[in-house]
């Protein structure tokens, strides 16, 4: 059932009671979280965080905590399946669920005792109507009365029950009529996998309402909206549409503390809206690094080629910076070049061809030297969490990224760009050894591509947040070096080694590159399908249902079935 009143029908409910949080892995989530948290502190609520990064954590995490809890809080979890007949709860049992995950499925939708949705109406859901979908089971168990028929003639009799055979035809025609057309609108509704509001604007939106909205929050919300455009999982329409709402709410923030006498001092914190370059960290970084290592001017310079190489020398001399100057941090280049550089790299950009080399965002100040993009608080926080390192297990991580949001912990927020910039070459990397390779293969109706074992940097990208991300930048990168007209068109399957002792990939399938791009995935669907239709061995644990989990020996039977499905 969808909540209409937030305050009312959620967080005044919950004000007395002890609440699970069940929070997943990805940044948004954690903003969202973050959100929360402080809203809880607020209002004295008691409440319990669990990290989950996929369904059979969420499942055993649920099983361990059902018994102490009535009311459990789920973000960006649990709508796009039918949570009830997954988590097997009792009766008295409430989720809360806060999810960009769309569809939303329909039995979550019409249950009003046990699901309760924080979704936005606004966004285009599309729910198929009560009627289309579900059907109050009648026994049609209408016996003849043998009492009546005692005194009439055998000929009515016989009218009688051929009549009530002709009836009981005509129901079970309507019956089979009604399921095919479910079925089909069924199909319809969940053949593609897309993304709606930010989990953490939606957390802003209640602590808004309830007069409760700081600063903090705020760019919590911004960093949650950031995170689903670094990540392509929402429209460019809708990014720029949600960016002016969080813009009316910072001029509105900015307003109220303007009178405060410590705007200045050194512990204050600025929000402002920026008309950035699309460059990834480049004030933490040197600013040819950084074009090295964004995706977009990586993509259209070419760079993986010597002739790509040449094009950025030109690029550079174009815009009339110094090699000296362009290799050093950005934080130590002449002032007099960095004051009019953003203008002169646009106007540099539109000659070479990239017309998009400015994007609206925001940035943050804490005090006089701290300056942060939400692009890069997005990066930094990603790779904290999906952080490789061998002795840090999953919660760790996610605590880690957690507490890199806070403005206390400037100092993980660092180590975390510091990974984020190791993450970003690797990527660029690979994208080059991909393409110089051709490991990218045309299947027919989709594009192909799998990291080999002993690949450098090949566990970074194990993970489905970093793999994810390679692959769509792989793609991006592919249609820009490809003269194939059809190959631009293809969406992407993209296979890395996941554990050698299991013999098992993890599989990440992308849709296809363009302008015009809805970033609706028919993936999901198709991979289920696939893997029945084969019984590959395969393990759909991730909440993106495009991210699953396959044996090896499995992959050219299953990639079969793919291709036959979608052809």
């Amino acid at each position: 059932m969808f909540v209409s009143d937030f305050r009312k029908e959620f967080y005044e409910v919950l004000q007395s009671q002890r609440v699970l949080l069940f929070v997943a892995s990805d940044v948004d989530a954690l903003c969202a979280c973050k959100i929360l948290q402080a809203l809880f502190q607020c209002d004295h609520v008691q409440y319990t965080l669990v990290p989950v990064s996929g369904w059979q954590e969420l499942e055993t995490a649920f099983l361990e905590h059902k018994e102490q809890f009535h009311y459990f809080i789920l973000i960006n979890c649990g709508a796009n399946v039918d949570l009830l007949d997954i988590l097997q709860p009792d009766e008295d049992t409430v989720f809360f669920v806060c999810d960009t995950h769309r569809p939303v499925n329909v039995v979550n939708v019409y249950n009003d005792a046990q699901i309760k949705l924080l979704i936005k109406q606004d966004d285009d859901l599309e729910v198929p109507a009560y009627d289309d979908i579900f059907r109050d089971e009648e026994e049609d168990k209408e016996h003849s009365g043998n009492e009546s028929d005692e005194g009439s003639e055998p000929s009515e009799k016989r009218a009688r029950v051929e009549e009530e055979i002709a009836e009981q035809t005509l129901k079970r025609r309507k019956r089979r009529d009604w399921e095919a057309r479910r079925r089909d609108i069924l199909f319809d509704y969940e053949q593609y996998e897309y993304h709606g509001t930010s989990s953490a604007m939606v957390m802003f939106d209640l602590a808004w309402m309830m007069s409760k909205d700081l600063s903090d929050m705020l760019w919590w919300a911004i960093v949650g909206l950031t995170d689903q455009w670094v990540q392509d999982k929402i429209t460019q329409m809708k990014y720029v549409t949600d960016v002016g709402i969080l813009q009316r709410h910072v001029s509105r923030h900015n307003h109220r503390h303007e009178d405060e006498e410590h705007a200045l001092s050194v512990d204050c914190m600025r929000i402002s809206f920026e008309y950035d370059l699309r460059l990834a960290l480049y004030q933490h970084w040197s600013l040819h690094d950084s074009l090295c290592n964004t995706c977009y001017t990586a993509a259209r310079f070419k760079l993986w080629s010597l002739h790509g190489q040449k094009r950025l020398q030109e690029f550079l001399a174009d815009v009339g910076l110094p090699l000296k100057q362009v290799k050093q941090k950005f934080q130590s280049m002449d002032v007099s070049l960095k004051e009019n550089l953003r203008e002169m790299i646009e106007e540099s950009a539109n000659k070479f061809g990239m017309k998009d080399m400015r994007i609206q965002t925001f940035s943050i100040h804490f005090g006089f030297k701290h300056k942060f993009l939400a692009s890069d608080v997005v990066f930094a926080t990603m790779s904290l969490m999906e952080s490789p390192e061998k002795d840090g297990s999953g919660t760790d991580n996610f605590i880690q990224a957690l507490d890199s949001l806070s403005r206390g912990n400037l100092d993980k927020l660092y180590r975390g760009l510091e990974l984020a910039k190791q993450q970003l070459r690797a990527t660029q990397q690979t994208i080059a050894s991909c393409l110089c390779t051709n490991l990218i293969i045309s299947q027919g109706p989709f594009l192909y591509c799998s990291l080999m074992e002993g690949t450098p940097d090949v566990m970074l990208f194990s993970r489905p947040a970093a793999l994810s991300l390679l692959s769509k930048h792989l793609l991006k990168s592919f249609v820009c070096s490809t003269k194939n007209r059809r190959c631009k068109l293809l969406p992407l399957v993209m296979a890395a080694p996941l554990s050698a002792e299991q013999g098992t990939v993890t599989m990440v399938g992308i849709p296809p590159e363009t302008d015009s791009s809805d970033r609706k995935n028919f993936f999901g669907r198709a991979f289920e399908k696939a893997a029945e239709g084969t019984n590959s061995r395969t393990l759909h644990n991730h909440f993106d249902l495009s991210v699953i989990e396959l044996k090896a020996e499995d992959r050219s039977k299953f990639l079969d079935a793919l291709v036959s499905l979608l052809s």
